[in-house]
């Protein structure tokens, strides 16, 4: 087993670095590292200038656009790319509804949304969650009835993340009532977000950020051919995209790059005229997150690894969803435990000793309790690690 990258591989982790620090725009990067909501306007910006390099598609085959990366690569790529402090790319096109497309789509379908998708001219967003279909997905009842050339499309979605910037929306839709089983007879749909009937109403979360959405369908036409595989079996789309994980899923090179700055503001924070760092309980705990996440990163460098050999890594991958979301909460307590009373304020302020930590934090901590719910609830990820590699 060797978990040093080679002479190529810190060769490639020099260039991306160096490129992702010459152009990366400073306004952007400072909304980043402030914790500031970013724009459509933002995330398309970067998203071009990403677009442009090469590189907002890694995955992706080289013909539409990919970098032809091996996972180590990969891996380097999205660690960089978070250390840097880089504006996040959307996944719901790149990622998401592209690997949909690449696996399942028609030709029609690849030539007519991959470019646009690669280029950052549409703006996709998801449609799974609704008010009684969350872990349940399969529980979903918004309804598809085909009507001639098209679907008529009833009901609702909700946590529809970053819907008020969607131009296009992929959806899970019930268009067979009446099957057997709830995965049965559900079909996967991409529509169009200017189609009559369409309303988007926003959810204000507790730190008052605007960034998921509730969207209604009311007799809602969306033509036969933007259905995605076959009538009636989207729950196997849904599983594929689901399961379509990363070696990245923990995040460690963001948490990498959080820590950093948590352990240098502690320095900086005065307790009873005594640095925080030198309060043991603080520093025990400080210590124990470090420590973990040291072990994460060598447990996902396992996983390259094995990427290297075989070419395939198995359930175990769960691990890094379940321990990096941890971690990254972990950090945010500790950040709010830093920033004592002044952690109350939602807004960034600036004060004296302060003015880079800033008192987002309470904001951040909020957002961040979240992490271990998407992408398949903690809960979830352990059921399937003990299901699938322990064999329980």
């Amino acid at each position: 087993m060797d978990l040093n990258y080679s002479a190529e591989e810190t060769a490639f982790r020099d260039e991306v670095r160096g490129w992702l620090s010459a152009n990366i725009p400073a306004d952007l990067r400072r909304k980043v590292l402030d914790y500031e909501e970013l724009s459509k306007e933002d995330l398309v910006r970067w998203h071009r200038i990403l677009a442009a390099k090469g590189w907002v598609a890694p995955t992706w085959p080289k013909e539409w656009g990919g970098t032809d990366w091996d996972a180590t690569q990969r891996y380097i790529f999205e660690e960089e790319y978070a250390l840097a402090g880089a504006p996040p790319i959307a996944p719901f096109g790149p990622t998401m509804c592209a690997s949909v497309l690449l696996h399942f789509g028609t030709e029609e379908q690849k030539q007519r949304f991959l470019p646009d998708i690669y280029n950052g001219n549409v703006f996709w967003c998801q449609g799974y969650s609704e008010p009684g279909a969350g872990s349940d997905l399969a529980s979903l009842k918004t309804r598809a009835e085909r009507r001639g050339d098209h679907y008529l499309v009833n009901g609702q979605k909700i946590w529809t993340t970053l819907g008020h910037f969607g131009d296009w929306i992929f959806c899970l839709v019930r268009s067979d009532p009446d099957a057997a089983k709830k995965q049965e007879g559900i079909s996967f749909l991409l529509i169009d977000m200017k189609t009559p009937g369409i309303t988007v109403r926003p959810l204000i979360l507790l730190d008052e950020g605007h960034e998921v959405n509730e969207v209604f369908f009311d007799d809602v036409k969306v033509p036969l051919e933007n259905l995605v595989y076959q009538e009636h079996k989207g729950w196997t789309v849904a599983k594929y995209l689901l399961g379509h994980e990363r070696l990245n899923t923990g995040r460690i090179g963001g948490s990498k790059r959080e820590l950093a700055k948590l352990k240098a503001s502690a320095a900086a924070t005065l307790v009873n005229g005594r640095p925080l760092m030198d309060d043991q309980r603080f520093s025990d705990r400080l210590a124990r997150v470090e420590i973990e996440l040291m072990a994460l990163e060598i447990t996902n460098m396992r996983f390259l690894d094995e990427m290297r050999r075989t070419g395939n890594i198995g359930p175990e991958v769960s691990m890094l969803k379940i321990k990096g979301t941890e971690i990254q909460q972990a950090l945010t307590e500790l950040s709010m435990q830093v920033m004592g009373p002044m952690a109350q304020a939602f807004k960034p302020i600036a004060y004296e000793g302060f003015d880079e930590f800033g008192a987002s934090q309470a904001a951040r901590y909020f957002n961040f309790r979240k992490t271990s719910i998407y992408a398949g609830s903690n809960e979830i990820q352990r059921n399937i690690f003990s299901k699938m590699a322990l064999g329980l």
